[in-house]
Protein backbone atom coordinates (compact mmCIF):
# COMPACT_ATOMS: atom_id res chain seq x y z
CA UNK A 1 0.00 0.00 0.00
CA UNK A 2 3.23 2.46 0.29
CA UNK A 3 2.73 5.04 -2.36
CA UNK A 4 5.65 7.44 -3.64
CA UNK A 5 4.16 10.34 -0.91
CA UNK A 6 4.88 7.85 1.73
CA UNK A 7 8.31 8.05 0.81
CA UNK A 8 8.62 11.37 0.80
CA UNK A 9 6.77 11.52 4.23
CA UNK A 10 8.73 9.17 5.52
CA UNK A 11 5.33 7.16 6.85
CA UNK A 12 4.66 3.28 5.81
CA UNK A 13 0.90 3.51 5.28
CA UNK A 14 -0.82 6.34 2.92
CA UNK A 15 -3.58 6.70 5.69
CA UNK A 16 -3.36 9.94 7.13
CA UNK A 17 -4.99 11.66 10.12
CA UNK A 18 -6.18 14.66 10.58
CA UNK A 19 -7.22 15.07 14.50
CA UNK A 20 -7.17 18.01 17.37
CA UNK A 21 -6.16 14.94 19.69
CA UNK A 22 -2.82 14.67 20.31
CA UNK A 23 -3.19 10.87 21.55
CA UNK A 24 -4.76 9.88 17.86
CA UNK A 25 -2.13 11.74 15.78
CA UNK A 26 0.65 9.30 18.15
CA UNK A 27 -1.40 6.42 17.47
CA UNK A 28 -2.17 6.41 14.33
CA UNK A 29 2.04 7.49 13.57
CA UNK A 30 3.07 4.85 15.55
CA UNK A 31 0.61 2.02 13.67
CA UNK A 32 2.81 2.94 10.28
CA UNK A 33 0.21 5.84 9.22
CA UNK A 34 0.86 9.58 9.32
CA UNK A 35 -0.83 11.54 11.70
CA UNK A 36 -1.65 15.43 11.25
CA UNK A 37 -2.53 17.79 14.32
CA UNK A 38 -5.33 20.08 13.55
CA UNK A 39 -3.64 23.06 15.34
CA UNK A 40 -6.27 26.16 14.75
CA UNK A 41 -7.97 25.98 17.81
CA UNK A 42 -5.08 26.31 20.28
CA UNK A 43 -3.40 29.36 21.20
CA UNK A 44 0.54 29.53 20.53
CA UNK A 45 1.39 28.06 23.90
CA UNK A 46 -1.13 25.40 24.11
CA UNK A 47 0.04 24.05 20.90
CA UNK A 48 3.44 24.16 21.94
CA UNK A 49 2.85 21.63 24.47
CA UNK A 50 0.43 19.60 22.07
CA UNK A 51 3.40 19.18 20.18
CA UNK A 52 6.55 18.83 22.75
CA UNK A 53 4.15 15.68 24.09
CA UNK A 54 3.70 14.28 20.42
CA UNK A 55 7.57 14.84 20.27
CA UNK A 56 7.94 12.59 22.94
CA UNK A 57 6.07 9.72 21.70
CA UNK A 58 5.88 9.14 18.29
CA UNK A 59 8.87 7.24 18.44
CA UNK A 60 11.55 9.85 16.23
CA UNK A 61 8.56 9.64 13.71
CA UNK A 62 7.81 12.33 11.76
CA UNK A 63 4.07 13.62 11.38
CA UNK A 64 2.03 16.96 10.40
CA UNK A 65 0.34 20.07 11.48
CA UNK A 66 -2.90 21.70 10.18
CA UNK A 67 -4.07 25.60 10.13
CA UNK A 68 -6.53 27.46 8.99
CA UNK A 69 -5.57 30.85 7.22
CA UNK A 70 -7.96 32.06 6.19
CA UNK A 71 -8.59 34.17 2.83
CA UNK A 72 -12.13 35.56 4.05
CA UNK A 73 -12.17 36.83 7.45
CA UNK A 74 -13.05 39.71 10.07
CA UNK A 75 -10.20 42.11 9.17
CA UNK A 76 -11.54 44.20 12.87
CA UNK A 77 -10.78 41.18 14.80
CA UNK A 78 -7.31 40.80 12.95
CA UNK A 79 -6.42 44.45 13.99
CA UNK A 80 -7.99 44.34 17.39
CA UNK A 81 -6.11 44.34 20.54
CA UNK A 82 -9.24 43.66 22.92
CA UNK A 83 -11.40 40.69 23.65
CA UNK A 84 -12.87 39.63 20.46
CA UNK A 85 -16.16 38.96 22.43
CA UNK A 86 -16.83 42.64 22.44
CA UNK A 87 -16.94 42.39 18.45
CA UNK A 88 -19.94 40.26 18.78
CA UNK A 89 -22.92 42.14 18.46
CA UNK A 90 -25.41 42.28 21.17
CA UNK A 91 -27.96 40.90 19.16
CA UNK A 92 -26.55 37.65 18.43
CA UNK A 93 -25.11 37.46 22.12
CA UNK A 94 -28.81 37.60 22.67
CA UNK A 95 -29.97 35.36 19.83
CA UNK A 96 -27.88 32.42 21.57
CA UNK A 97 -28.61 33.00 25.06
CA UNK A 98 -32.37 33.39 24.38
CA UNK A 99 -32.30 29.64 22.71
CA UNK A 100 -30.07 27.77 25.26
CA UNK A 101 -32.54 29.41 28.13
CA UNK A 102 -35.52 28.59 26.55
CA UNK A 103 -33.86 25.03 26.17
CA UNK A 104 -33.37 25.23 30.05
CA UNK A 105 -29.35 24.85 29.56
CA UNK A 106 -28.02 26.44 32.67
CA UNK A 107 -24.79 28.70 31.97
CA UNK A 108 -21.51 27.56 33.41
CA UNK A 109 -20.59 28.31 36.76
CA UNK A 110 -18.51 31.27 37.18
CA UNK A 111 -15.04 30.00 36.93
CA UNK A 112 -15.43 27.44 34.46
CA UNK A 113 -16.98 30.31 32.02
CA UNK A 114 -13.79 32.62 32.31
CA UNK A 115 -11.75 29.75 31.66
CA UNK A 116 -13.69 28.17 28.50
CA UNK A 117 -13.97 31.95 27.15
CA UNK A 118 -10.15 32.67 27.38
CA UNK A 119 -9.62 29.34 26.17
CA UNK A 120 -12.30 30.58 23.21
CA UNK A 121 -10.77 33.45 22.31
CA UNK A 122 -7.07 32.65 22.30
CA UNK A 123 -7.82 29.91 20.13
CA UNK A 124 -10.44 31.20 17.70
CA UNK A 125 -9.02 34.32 17.64
CA UNK A 126 -5.90 32.50 15.76
CA UNK A 127 -8.61 31.20 12.70
CA UNK A 128 -6.75 34.47 10.81
CA UNK A 129 -3.68 35.31 8.75
CA UNK A 130 -1.57 36.54 11.77
CA UNK A 131 -2.91 34.09 14.37
CA UNK A 132 -1.75 31.01 12.05
CA UNK A 133 1.56 32.58 11.36
CA UNK A 134 1.30 32.37 15.27
CA UNK A 135 1.27 28.95 14.63
CA UNK A 136 3.17 28.40 12.30
CA UNK A 137 5.96 29.66 13.85
CA UNK A 138 5.57 27.39 16.83
CA UNK A 139 5.04 24.28 14.48
CA UNK A 140 8.80 25.20 12.82
CA UNK A 141 10.48 24.69 16.02
CA UNK A 142 9.75 21.13 16.29
CA UNK A 143 11.81 19.19 13.37
CA UNK A 144 9.72 16.09 12.98
CA UNK A 145 6.86 18.36 11.73
CA UNK A 146 7.71 17.67 7.89
CA UNK A 147 4.25 18.42 6.97
CA UNK A 148 2.02 21.52 6.87
CA UNK A 149 -1.42 21.76 5.33
CA UNK A 150 -3.47 24.82 5.17
CA UNK A 151 -6.92 24.03 5.69
CA UNK A 152 -8.83 27.30 4.04
CA UNK A 153 -7.11 28.80 0.72
CA UNK A 154 -3.53 28.60 -0.22
CA UNK A 155 -0.79 29.69 1.74
CA UNK A 156 0.70 33.60 1.67
CA UNK A 157 3.70 33.38 -0.60
CA UNK A 158 5.70 34.45 2.78
CA UNK A 159 4.49 31.37 4.43
CA UNK A 160 5.07 29.18 1.17
CA UNK A 161 8.74 30.26 0.72
CA UNK A 162 9.91 29.62 4.19
CA UNK A 163 8.38 26.27 4.36
CA UNK A 164 10.02 25.19 0.92
CA UNK A 165 13.28 26.76 2.88
CA UNK A 166 12.92 24.35 5.68
CA UNK A 167 12.12 21.77 3.71
CA UNK A 168 8.72 20.91 4.80
CA UNK A 169 6.12 19.54 2.39
CA UNK A 170 2.98 22.41 1.95
CA UNK A 171 -0.54 20.67 1.87
CA UNK A 172 -3.72 22.52 1.02
CA UNK A 173 -7.81 20.76 1.07
CA UNK A 174 -9.81 21.97 -1.97
CA UNK A 175 -12.93 21.55 -2.85
CA UNK A 176 -12.79 21.92 -6.52
CA UNK A 177 -10.52 21.22 -9.30
CA UNK A 178 -10.08 25.01 -9.79
CA UNK A 179 -9.21 25.18 -6.47
CA UNK A 180 -6.33 23.07 -6.62
CA UNK A 181 -4.82 24.52 -9.48
CA UNK A 182 -4.37 28.08 -7.40
CA UNK A 183 -2.74 25.81 -5.03
CA UNK A 184 -0.35 24.48 -7.10
CA UNK A 185 0.19 27.85 -8.61
CA UNK A 186 0.65 29.02 -4.80
CA UNK A 187 3.32 26.70 -4.53
CA UNK A 188 1.60 23.83 -2.96
CA UNK A 189 2.52 20.11 -2.50
CA UNK A 190 -0.16 18.11 -1.99
CA UNK A 191 -3.83 18.43 -2.57
CA UNK A 192 -6.28 16.98 -0.75
CA UNK A 193 -9.25 16.53 -2.58
CA UNK A 194 -12.30 16.58 0.09
CA UNK A 195 -15.56 15.95 -1.04
CA UNK A 196 -18.72 17.05 0.40
CA UNK A 197 -19.32 13.78 2.34
CA UNK A 198 -15.98 15.02 4.95
CA UNK A 199 -16.81 16.80 8.15
CA UNK A 200 -15.93 20.11 8.73
CA UNK A 201 -15.21 22.92 5.76
CA UNK A 202 -16.70 20.92 2.87
CA UNK A 203 -18.01 22.33 -0.52
CA UNK A 204 -20.54 20.39 -2.59
CA UNK A 205 -18.67 17.65 -4.98
CA UNK A 206 -18.81 14.07 -3.74
CA UNK A 207 -15.46 12.53 -3.56
CA UNK A 208 -15.89 9.83 -6.18
CA UNK A 209 -16.20 13.06 -8.68
CA UNK A 210 -13.82 15.49 -7.03
CA UNK A 211 -10.65 13.04 -6.62
CA UNK A 212 -10.45 12.40 -10.36
CA UNK A 213 -10.77 15.69 -11.57
CA UNK A 214 -8.24 16.92 -9.06
CA UNK A 215 -5.63 14.52 -10.05
CA UNK A 216 -6.18 15.16 -13.71
CA UNK A 217 -5.56 18.98 -12.74
CA UNK A 218 -2.65 17.66 -10.60
CA UNK A 219 -0.73 15.68 -13.23
CA UNK A 220 2.46 14.17 -12.33
CA UNK A 221 4.14 16.58 -10.14
CA UNK A 222 1.60 16.59 -7.38
CA UNK A 223 0.33 14.43 -4.91
CA UNK A 224 -2.97 13.83 -4.44
CA UNK A 225 -4.88 13.09 -1.08
CA UNK A 226 -8.57 11.65 -1.03
CA UNK A 227 -10.89 13.37 1.82
CA UNK A 228 -15.36 12.57 2.55
CA UNK A 229 -16.47 9.72 2.96
CA UNK A 230 -13.64 7.38 3.79
CA UNK A 231 -13.62 4.59 6.81
CA UNK A 232 -13.29 1.28 5.23
CA UNK A 233 -10.46 -0.05 3.56
CA UNK A 234 -12.07 -1.17 0.38
CA UNK A 235 -12.72 2.86 0.01
CA UNK A 236 -8.83 3.31 0.65
CA UNK A 237 -8.50 0.80 -2.33
CA UNK A 238 -11.34 3.08 -4.54
CA UNK A 239 -9.11 5.93 -3.56
CA UNK A 240 -5.75 4.61 -4.97
CA UNK A 241 -7.73 3.56 -8.04
CA UNK A 242 -8.97 7.31 -8.95
CA UNK A 243 -5.52 8.08 -8.23
CA UNK A 244 -4.75 9.79 -5.03
CA UNK A 245 -1.77 7.95 -2.95
CA UNK A 246 -3.50 8.18 -0.08
CA UNK A 247 -6.06 9.16 1.80
CA UNK A 248 -7.26 11.88 4.59
CA UNK A 249 -9.77 10.82 7.28
CA UNK A 250 -11.09 12.46 9.98
CA UNK A 251 -14.26 11.86 11.53
CA UNK A 252 -13.70 8.15 11.99
CA UNK A 253 -11.07 8.59 14.69
CA UNK A 254 -13.80 10.40 17.08
CA UNK A 255 -14.80 6.93 18.30
CA UNK A 256 -11.81 5.56 19.62
CA UNK A 257 -10.57 5.26 22.88
CA UNK A 258 -7.73 8.02 21.71
CA UNK A 259 -10.45 10.24 20.67
CA UNK A 260 -10.72 13.88 22.83
CA UNK A 261 -14.70 12.99 22.89
CA UNK A 262 -16.15 11.91 26.32
CA UNK A 263 -18.32 9.21 26.56
CA UNK A 264 -21.59 11.97 25.85
CA UNK A 265 -20.41 12.78 22.90
CA UNK A 266 -19.38 9.59 21.32
CA UNK A 267 -22.42 8.64 22.08
CA UNK A 268 -24.02 10.84 20.01
CA UNK A 269 -22.43 10.11 17.84
CA UNK A 270 -22.80 5.71 17.38
CA UNK A 271 -26.40 6.87 17.30
CA UNK A 272 -26.03 9.28 14.22
CA UNK A 273 -26.87 8.03 10.68
CA UNK A 274 -25.18 9.24 7.73
CA UNK A 275 -28.22 12.40 6.89
CA UNK A 276 -27.71 13.19 10.59
CA UNK A 277 -24.42 15.24 8.71
CA UNK A 278 -25.51 18.28 7.25
CA UNK A 279 -23.52 21.30 5.88
CA UNK A 280 -24.60 24.02 8.22
CA UNK A 281 -22.71 27.41 9.03
CA UNK A 282 -23.78 28.07 12.85
CA UNK A 283 -20.25 26.43 13.74
CA UNK A 284 -17.79 29.11 11.89
CA UNK A 285 -19.96 31.13 9.61
CA UNK A 286 -18.45 29.16 6.85
CA UNK A 287 -20.21 26.07 5.81
CA UNK A 288 -19.26 23.08 7.87
CA UNK A 289 -20.63 19.47 7.72
CA UNK A 290 -21.84 19.07 11.30
CA UNK A 291 -23.97 16.43 13.61
CA UNK A 292 -27.87 18.15 13.17
CA UNK A 293 -29.47 19.00 16.40
CA UNK A 294 -31.78 22.04 17.03
CA UNK A 295 -28.81 24.10 17.89
CA UNK A 296 -27.45 24.09 14.61
CA UNK A 297 -31.03 24.29 12.98
CA UNK A 298 -31.67 27.38 15.07
CA UNK A 299 -29.48 29.37 13.08
CA UNK A 300 -31.24 28.06 9.50
CA UNK A 301 -35.05 29.74 10.41
CA UNK A 302 -36.71 32.98 9.39
CA UNK A 303 -35.33 35.63 12.02
CA UNK A 304 -32.49 33.75 12.79
CA UNK A 305 -29.48 36.38 12.89
CA UNK A 306 -26.83 36.29 9.86
CA UNK A 307 -23.99 34.62 10.19
CA UNK A 308 -20.63 36.17 11.76
CA UNK A 309 -17.32 36.09 9.94
CA UNK A 310 -14.51 33.89 10.72
CA UNK A 311 -13.20 33.80 13.84
CA UNK A 312 -16.58 35.31 15.63
CA UNK A 313 -19.22 32.95 14.91
CA UNK A 314 -17.15 30.41 16.34
CA UNK A 315 -16.21 32.03 19.37
CA UNK A 316 -20.01 32.99 19.78
CA UNK A 317 -21.16 29.02 19.08
CA UNK A 318 -18.18 27.56 21.02
CA UNK A 319 -19.47 29.06 24.27
CA UNK A 320 -22.96 27.76 24.14
CA UNK A 321 -21.28 24.37 22.57
CA UNK A 322 -19.63 23.81 25.74
CA UNK A 323 -22.22 24.42 27.84
CA UNK A 324 -24.42 21.83 25.52
CA UNK A 325 -21.68 19.51 26.08
CA UNK A 326 -22.09 20.25 30.06
CA UNK A 327 -25.30 19.70 30.15
CA UNK A 328 -25.52 16.55 28.20
CA UNK A 329 -28.36 17.59 25.83
CA UNK A 330 -27.91 15.54 22.59
CA UNK A 331 -30.80 16.99 21.34
CA UNK A 332 -28.70 20.62 21.09
CA UNK A 333 -25.03 18.47 20.35
CA UNK A 334 -23.91 19.73 17.19
CA UNK A 335 -20.36 19.02 16.22
CA UNK A 336 -17.92 18.61 12.93
CA UNK A 337 -18.73 15.07 11.58
CA UNK A 338 -18.53 13.73 8.17
CA UNK A 339 -21.26 11.57 6.52
CA UNK A 340 -19.54 7.92 7.50
CA UNK A 341 -20.07 8.81 11.44
CA UNK A 342 -23.54 6.37 10.18
CA UNK A 343 -20.77 3.64 10.11
CA UNK A 344 -19.14 4.44 13.65
CA UNK A 345 -21.07 2.28 16.23
CA UNK A 346 -19.30 1.71 18.77
CA UNK A 347 -16.18 2.11 20.70
CA UNK A 348 -12.33 0.69 19.14
CA UNK A 349 -8.95 1.43 19.35
CA UNK A 350 -6.80 3.55 16.79
CA UNK A 351 -4.55 0.36 16.16
CA UNK A 352 -7.46 -1.71 15.87
CA UNK A 353 -9.06 0.64 13.19
CA UNK A 354 -5.78 0.52 11.30
CA UNK A 355 -5.28 -2.98 11.17
CA UNK A 356 -8.73 -3.33 10.13
CA UNK A 357 -8.57 -0.61 7.33
CA UNK A 358 -5.76 -2.57 6.04
CA UNK A 359 -7.36 -5.94 6.51
CA UNK A 360 -10.25 -4.38 4.07
CA UNK A 361 -8.14 -3.35 1.36
CA UNK A 362 -6.50 -6.60 1.10
CA UNK A 363 -9.64 -8.25 0.76
CA UNK A 364 -10.80 -5.37 -1.72
CA UNK A 365 -7.58 -6.22 -3.95
CA UNK A 366 -8.34 -9.96 -3.92
CA UNK A 367 -11.87 -9.42 -5.31
CA UNK A 368 -10.79 -7.15 -7.97
CA UNK A 369 -7.86 -9.43 -8.13
CA UNK A 370 -10.46 -12.78 -8.65
CA UNK A 371 -12.34 -10.48 -11.57
CA UNK A 372 -9.59 -10.03 -13.21
CA UNK A 373 -8.43 -14.05 -12.86
CA UNK A 374 -12.18 -15.25 -13.67
CA UNK A 375 -11.39 -13.63 -17.70
CA UNK A 376 -7.75 -15.12 -18.48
Amino acid sequence: MKTPLCQRLGCELPIFAFSHCRDVVVAVTRAGGFGVLGASTFSPQQLEAELRWIDQHVEGRPYGVDVIIPTRYDQASEDSTEDLRALIPQVHKEFMENLLSQAGVPALPAGEKERIEQEIVDGRGNMTPDGARRLLAVALTHPQVNFVVSALGSPPPDVVAELRDRGILIGALCGKAEHAVRHIAAGVDVIVAQGTEAGGHTGEIATMVLVPQVVEACGEGVAVLAAGGIARGSQIAAALALGAQGVWCGTVWLGTRESELNPFEKGVLFEARADDAVRRKARTGKTVRMIKSQLSEAWEQPGAPSYLPTPLQGILYNEAHARVVRAQRKDLYSAPAGQVVGMINEETSVRELMYRMQTEYLEAVERLQRLNDSHD
